[in-house]
């Protein structure tokens, strides 16, 4: 098993991974996916293939070297690769919520706010919303066209679109988003306008376990007969009060909703996703 990091000096990153089982067999190596040569050497002689290796971050300086550079034509660059390859047989996307709504979590395209979304809606892009949101949902376009574009191809392609995921890492590293969002969450802090926006209207947020994105990857890596499909992963919608309350192991006090449906992962990825109440009471926040 082979697994690419940016910067191989940080290994706070990903030591983490050498407790798990099997890790023996693990390989670590550096890798940037702007690096077309780099690519191409890492996926020589892979058979499956998995890319979640774009950048989530909220606090942008400039859109174009910390998001949509890396993130779009790392894209193109790893299609180009993937292309060359005689070893694949499936390669799966990690792509996001974004995919479907670049709004998220605010509803989009004349819906309401208890409206529901899923894989057969017209996906929405606002080029007002959040930079990492037009980044992922441009590269999965890339992916569509690419898949629609190379009908003949020897391996499967399947992308996984989760929405906030959450819950409890395997690492001790505080500087993700998804941790970071649920420290804030849990402690009622707003460290910029954007937070502080979600607390004021008290934003509703679909949700979803870390451990059903990882079964959601392993399934759609490991199961054929899914090319071109695009899964959500999610469970269920709360405000951010509510969200805040469970971290902190107290009842919410809003019913659960189904706003971005689970039903095709669901049934097609065999997932049974795991009720928010549950994860966010497991959380390391």
């Amino acid at each position: 098993m082979k697994v690419s990091v940016t910067d191989i000096k940080k290994r706070e990153k990903f030591r983490h991974l050498f407790e798990l089982k099997n890790s023996d067999n693990l390989n670590i190596s550096a890798m940037k996916v702007e690096d077309t040569k780099d690519l191409e050497d890492f996926i020589y002689d892979c058979d499956i293939l998995i890319h979640g290796g774009t950048p989530f971050q909220l606090d942008v300086k400039d859109p174009k070297t910390d998001l949509f550079d890396p993130t779009i034509i790392g894209t193109e660059n790893f299609l180009e690769a993937i292309n060359s390859s005689s070893s694949l047989e499936k390669v799966v996307f990690i792509a996001s919520v974004a995919a479907f709504n670049t709004n998220f979590p605010m509803p989009a395209g004349g819906k309401t706010p208890t409206d529901t979304y899923s894989e057969t809606d017209d996906p929405f892009m606002s080029e007002e919303s959040h930079p990492y949101a037009q980044a992922k949902y441009i590269a999965q376009r890339t992916v569509d066209k690419f898949i629609a574009e190379n009908s003949n191809l020897d391996f499967e392609i399947t992308t996984v679109s989760p929405v906030i995921v959450m819950g409890q890492a395997l690492s001790n590293l505080e500087d993700s988003t998804s941790t970071g969002l649920q420290y804030l969450f849990k402690n009622r802090i707003a460290p910029n306008s954007f937070i502080e926006m979600l607390f004021e209207n008290d934003t509703e947020f679909a949700l979803v376990a870390v451990r059903d994105v990882a079964r959601g990857v392993f399934k759609a890596a490991t199961t054929a007969g899914l090319h071109g499909e695009n899964y959500l992963l999610s469970s269920e919608s709360y405000p951010v009060s509510d969200i805040g309350l469970m971290l902190n192991n107290k009842a919410p006090k809003n019913k659960a909703k189904i706003i971005y449906q689970n039903t095709k992962a669901a049934r097609k990825l065999r997932i049974p996703f795991q009720p928010a109440l549950r994860f966010l009471k497991t959380s390391n926040y």
